[in-house]
């Protein structure tokens, strides 16, 4: 999270080329533009060999069979210069806990905050984001510090649909814990950096996960890392932020745009009990389907915003559909009782047709 989001907001991916052309410029069509050629990472997350200590050392000998992630990026990608710090996170889970770990280098550790579900992004933090079944609603967010302070919310729906932030939602059982390689607040010195671990219990995941908790072999959730990192001067013997400086959001998939509550561009976490370095990714068959329906929701968006009203048809959005290999049927759009909703279909089993939908609060779904 950032603080201009917080403040704006509170008051697969196979990308399928040219699908839709339009003539329509306004806003969150600007947002889709620089979001729509951004594939998500993606992260074949395999099952513990052995138990997992939660002492943010990272030296248990399940998370060396577990491979990185890619180096984390500017949160609007190739359009920013690269970090100035590297990220990097791993993941495992078991019958219990899907565990996240990460490592931060800095050379100057910081953290102020101590009171859980304070605003942690005010300190350099870490974030995780997690959408179970990929539908861009009903996700959890867990942020934490250097001291090991926690703020757990959950949102019905992303903020720019109207979703609130529901702090007072807990993970009971949750595990943390943070490792620092040099000293906290402490100018005088150069350090290297700090490492961490979560253990986020599958029962509290699984409250609103709409699929399996833990995962069937195979399955798919989305996932999204985010660091917050501030640009900083030694005052007095003391850190101080740079006045007038915005934090730096670091991310370990792209976004396109300084909003991480965009679900539909999160990485893709896929759950296995294979073998680590044995199984690979397999590409989301729906991508082409949702970039399709994602751009007619940001043409929506548009529409509504200038017009107090939706669409009742792509041509009214000015959008002009093209059948390309992906899809099986063209998009279509149609009114409904609270907005809209349209649809697209891709080739399903044994030849049939699987149809895509998303609605004006952006849930994507099918049958």
């Amino acid at each position: 999270m950032n603080i201009a989001s917080l403040l704006r907001y509170t008051g697969l991916l196979v990308i399928a080329s040219s699908t839709l052309v339009t003539s329509l410029s306004a806003a969150y069509l600007d947002d889709w533009a620089r979001m729509k050629s951004i594939r998500p990472q993606e992260y074949v997350c395999y099952r513990a060999s052995a138990p997992v200590q939660i002492d943010g050392k990272l030296d248990d000998a399940a998370w060396k069979k577990a491979p990185w992630t890619q180096y984390f990026v500017d949160i609007e990608g190739d359009a920013r210069p690269k970090p100035r710090f590297r990220t990097r996170a791993k993941m495992l889970w078991d019958d219990n806990y899907f565990y996240v770990a990460a490592d931060l280098k800095e050379p100057h550790v910081w953290g102020t905050i101590t009171n859980h579900d304070a605003v942690i992004f005010q300190d350099p933090d870490f974030e995780v984001f997690i959408d179970p079944d990929g539908d861009s609603h009903e996700y959890y967010e867990f942020e934490m510090n250097v001291l090991n302070t926690g703020w757990d919310l959950r949102l019905p729906k992303p903020y720019k649909d109207g979703g609130p932030a529901l702090n007072e939602w807990e993970i009971p059982g949750l595990k943390t814990a943070v490792h620092v390689n040099g000293t906290i607040n402490d100018p005088s010195d150069r350090d290297k950096g700090w490492t961490l671990e979560i253990a986020f219990p599958w029962k509290a995941l699984g409250e609103f996960s709409r699929t399996a908790a833990p995962p069937d072999e195979g399955d798919q959730w989305r996932v999204g890392f985010s660091r917050v990192e501030w640009l900083i001067e030694i005052i007095d013997g003391k850190y101080r932020k740079v006045p007038g400086k915005k934090e730096d959001n670091w991310i370990w998939s792209a976004q396109g745009i300084i909003d991480m509550h965009r679900p539909e561009k999160w990485g893709y976490v896929q759950f296995t009990r294979g073998k680590p370095g044995t199984v690979k990714f397999r590409p989301d068959a729906s991508a082409p389907a949702r970039t399709v329906l994602q751009e007619i929701y940001y043409a929506q968006k548009d529409f509504q915003k200038a017009n107090k009203r939706w669409a009742t048809s792509l041509a009214e959005l000015k959008l002009t559909p093209h059948l390309g290999k992906s899809l099986r049927q063209p998009p279509s759009l149609r009114a409904t009782a609270d907005g809209f909703q349209a649809t697209v279909g891709i080739p399903g089993a044994k030849g049939a047709i699987q149809h895509w939908h998303i609605r004006q609060d952006a849930r994507v779904w099918t049958e």
